[in-house]
């Protein structure tokens, strides 16, 4: 049965089929280690120089949930939402129309040992917008927008730019079980609800702790101005998301109605003015029995995978996040610059690991919620215990696995090395009897919209490189 998102019929259908869905969450309930990888098992790809239904290049996979799954006569289909972010911004932002992509994927079980090749087609896309029905945009966020009528908790308004309209710049998705989604967003950071057609319903302001601020007041920018405006008068926030770290993270657990969103890396009192002290990110743990009134019960401190380069310690940003049940979560993290349409070829470090908040001391509605840091300068206050993070789960790269379907990190540098950000994720249930709680992760790169032949926002542009959208399919079991 295939799933029109936006039908009633789909969406009722949707209700029962997400409860199905919700399997995967048992996968790791009383696991005592990781889940077992069993390898890269299909990989496949949309070309780079795909057009959506408006004309303009087609944006991959910042973010990704699940529409349908079903296990045909020869393998596996289901069709699946990609979110791209805020459109082409090698300098500078546009006003591209965000909006999201309807992706149908289907593979063959592989043989031993082998990848299947995966079919990716475009199915659909439609816009996401405010309240009023007006597009939002992708524009670096110059004021304060109140035009909404549903200002967050506070009042404080919304990122706004330049045109009239709610900037958004749009990381990770999840699908509730009434069909309307939450979107987080790097720009506030913040949450947003919408229906299933992409109408915004309610917008979420963090804690003050997260809120970006520049002497003194309030400001959204993450310094990629648009055409002709200006940079903000101080480049970096004081305190707050560090400029293009918001929310990368999103996942919700249906058994306990539970939503979880996780900083990119930390807060800038909490170390994340410098790159190498910015281990020590946040998750929030919000109550989503309401989504339109999301109440914080948990907030926590994550702390992201360290690795070498040379002679330097690197903190690997997360990119992803996924839930298993019972306060687990799979983490996905990378560092930057290394991959097939940048200036590296190899990556030091794409990893998802085991994420795991038994344990972690509860930082909700404490002073740290203020501008009191959690861990100044890098080291957490010795009255929190942060979040345990084990692993690897999977390593992507993995260049034994990555052969499996023709790909490689590392040298030669060509459209065979995996590019650089790999940022959503999905589990999906193996529905195979013989092992009721296998699962499939899929794990969809966002190729920042890199082609020789792009357009967008009413303009051809030429990127060194054509990047194509991809999506690898491991499969994990608990044995």
């Amino acid at each position: 049965m295939t799933l029109n998102p936006l039908s009633t019929a789909g969406r009722a259908a949707a209700l029962g089929l997400l409860l199905t869905l919700a399997a995967p969450a048992t996968f790791a309930a009383g696991l005592s280690d990781l889940p077992h990888n069993q390898g890269l098992v299909a990989s496949g790809q949309l070309p780079a120089t795909l057009r959506d239904r408006f004309g303009e290049t087609f944006g991959s996979g910042s973010g990704m949930t699940v529409l349908s799954w079903t296990k045909t006569a020869t393998g596996y289909a289901g069709e699946f939402l990609l979110l791209p972010d805020r459109g082409y911004n090698v300098e500078g932002t546009s006003d591209y129309h965000v909006r999201l992509n309807r992706v149908s994927i289907a593979f063959d079980t592989p043989a031993p040992g082998k990848a299947a090749m995966a079919t990716l087609k475009l199915e659909d896309s439609f816009l996401l917008t405010d309240t009023t029905g007006t597009p939002m945009s992708g524009l670096d966020p110059v004021t304060l927008n109140t035009t909404n009528g549903i200002g967050p908790a506070g009042g404080l308004g919304l990122p706004g730019a330049a045109t009239g309209a709610v900037s958004l710049d749009p990381e990770a998705i999840v699908r509730l079980p009434d069909g309307s989604l939450m979107i987080s967003d790097e720009y506030g950071p913040a949450l947003y609800h919408f229906n299933a057609e992409g109408r915004m319903l309610s917008a979420t302001l963090p804690p003050a702790a997260f809120l970006p601020m520049r002497k003194g007041k309030l400001d959204f920018s993450s310094n990629n101005p648009g055409p002709g405006a200006p940079k903000p008068a101080v480049e970096d926030p004081e305190t707050g998301r560090q400029n293009n770290q918001g929310f990368e993270g999103l996942a919700y657990e249906p058994a306990t109605k539970r939503l979880t969103v996780v900083l990119q890396s930390a807060l800038r009192q909490d170390g994340g003015d410098k790159k190498s002290t910015r281990q020590n990110t946040r998750a929030l743990v919000y109550d989503a029995a309401d989504p339109d009134h999301l109440a914080l019960v948990g907030e926590y401190v994550v702390p992201l995978p360290l690795f070498k380069d040379g002679d330097k310690t690197l903190v690997a940003a997360q990119s992803e996040l996924a839930a298993l049940g019972d306060g687990r979560f799979l983490l996905l993290s990378r560092d930057s610059n290394n991959g097939w349409g940048v200036k590296g070829d190899t990556s030091l470090y794409r990893r998802v690991d085991l994420l795991d908040f038994a344990g972690a001391t509860n930082i909700a509605g404490t002073a740290f919620d203020g501008l009191t840091p959690v861990a100044p300068k890098g080291v957490v206050d010795p009255s929190v215990t942060p979040a345990t993070l084990t692993g690897p789960v999977v390593d992507l790269n993995d260049n034994a696995e990555l052969a499996k379907a023709g790909l490689h990190n590392g040298a030669p540098h060509d459209a065979t090395d995996l590019s650089e950000k790999w940022e959503s994720m999905a589990l999906v249930p193996a529905l195979d009897p013989a092992h009721p709680d296998d699962a499939f992760l899929l794990i969809a790169n966002d190729n920042d919209f890199l082609t020789t032949q792009g357009h967008q926002v009413g303009a051809d542009y030429k990127a060194d490189a054509d990047v194509d959208t991809r999506v690898l399919v491991y499969r994990l079991s608990r044995h």
